[in-house]
């Protein structure tokens, strides 16, 4: 996730859509509600919980260049994936 200026958030959900959602709406407490971290920017899918734990705790020991580097790599412009979403393909 990041913010409108570029301040990024790495996190796991179990319910992708339902946790963009939050951060939208502000309901998340803390860093993302003060940085206002609410666009979808990158994300990977697992079948195991674990391993996307694993991801996400080797990403975020990345810096911030190599996060930059993997986020353009599948949208070099930043676009909001979640932008088109409808609650109807999740639910």
């Amino acid at each position: 996730m990041a913010s409108q200026s570029g301040v990024l958030y790495v996190g796991m959900a179990n319910h992708l859509f339902r946790r963009v959602l939050e951060h939208r709406s502000g309901k998340i407490k803390g860093f993302t509600q003060k940085y206002h971290v609410n666009q979808l920017v990158y994300y990977e899918e697992y079948d195991e919980v674990a391993e996307a734990i694993a991801r996400e705790k080797q990403i975020k020991r990345w810096r911030r260049e190599k996060k930059t580097w993997l986020i353009e790599s599948e949208n070099p412009h930043w676009k909001d994936l979640s932008t088109d979403w409808q609650p109807d393909m999740f639910w």
